[in-house]
């Protein structure tokens, strides 16, 4: 019987992926209830000048480098700071996005984690936003510090952030540019094995110097969104790493050969040497007239003609 191992088929080596539908409806609906839910922040203006206020000091407790440092590199040229703003607000939810998509068709396992991630990160972040309105950097008038948006465009906030409907500026603490931008780096060096991979640093590293530079956030905005996601990376476990490429089937092992008969000239030179039909041995030497004995016919029988005979 043949008891070689099959290769798993197709459909069983899939890896499984969740229904697209619902993924569509799952992500825009936390999407939806993230943006209403900013909203809800509004209004509390004074409590998000006074927390500003706050923030500041405690970076200048903290010893950390001033806002206005990083922004004054920006200012440098009107290229450079319209390039700034241009990544702010077309780069965020863009990378996002792709990202997830990027990862639902080719590692849906890690899209799963993924998506988790983001989602715990997001609550999160509205949570804080919720308990701690807090008014940008580009607001607080002891920071000295040029509203880029506005001044070089473009910008995705209104004029006057009380009357803002797009969006609620006193939401800048956590900065979900820099909590988003930071998984998208982390999930493709963990779904991925290219050497490269690392590059993908690159991104959040980008991003802080952009969100800061524009003057849309503080430096403590980062920090505290690299901390959120650090515990939504601790609760949900991520997934095994795969390398890049498809997945292959599973290695099959050569199935032992069964036993076969002897070929018949085998079995044909054991009969031959039997003992009944094995060659003597080679006999010793024996004497010179023996072994003429041996050559020569012979003797005729007595009476009959033979050499005595012939000399009578």
């Amino acid at each position: 019987m043949d008891s070689r191992t099959e290769p798993e088929s197709d459909g069983a080596a899939a890896i499984h992926r969740p229904p697209l539908v619902r993924e569509l409806l799952l992500v825009a609906g936390l999407f939806l209830v993230y943006k209403f839910g900013r909203q809800l922040a509004n209004g509390h203006t004074a409590e998000a000048y006074r927390n500003a206020h706050h923030v500041w000091r405690w970076e200048r407790s903290l010893h950390l480098p001033g806002e206005g440092a990083l922004q004054s590199v920006l200012l440098h040229g009107h290229v450079l700071v319209r390039t700034a703003n241009l990544y702010y607000v077309a780069v965020h939810f863009t990378a996002t996005a792709a990202f997830l998509v990027w990862l639902y068709l080719r590692r849906p396992d890690h899209y799963l984690w993924a998506r988790r991630v983001l989602a715990l990160l997001t609550g999160a972040a509205l949570a804080l936003h919720l308990t701690f309105p807090l008014a940008p950097p580009r607001m607080l008038d002891v920071a000295h510090l040029v509203d880029t948006g506005q001044v070089y465009g473009p910008t995705v906030y209104g004029a006057e952030p009380q009357t803002d409907s797009m969006a609620n500026q006193f939401a800048a603490m956590p900065s979900l540019h820099f909590g988003w931008a930071l998984m998208v780096a982390i999930g493709l060096i963990v779904a991925t094995r290219s050497r490269l991979r690392w590059l993908w640093l690159l991104h959040p590293l980008l991003t802080l110097v952009v969100i800061v530079g524009t003057a849309n956030h503080y430096w403590l905005d980062a920090i505290v969104a690299g901390a959120l996601l650090a515990v939504a990376l601790a609760v949900v476990r991520a997934p095994s790493s795969a390398p890049d490429g498809s997945r292959t089937a599973r290695p099959t092992l050569p199935a032992p050969r069964p036993a076969q008969p002897a070929p018949l000239a085998r079995r044909s030179a054991a009969l031959a040497e039997t003992p009944a039909t094995r060659r003597p041995a080679a006999l010793p030497d024996t004497p010179a007239a023996a072994r003429r004995s041996t050559l020569m016919p012979d003797a005729p029988a007595a009476g009959g003609p033979g050499l005595v005979g012939a000399g009578r």
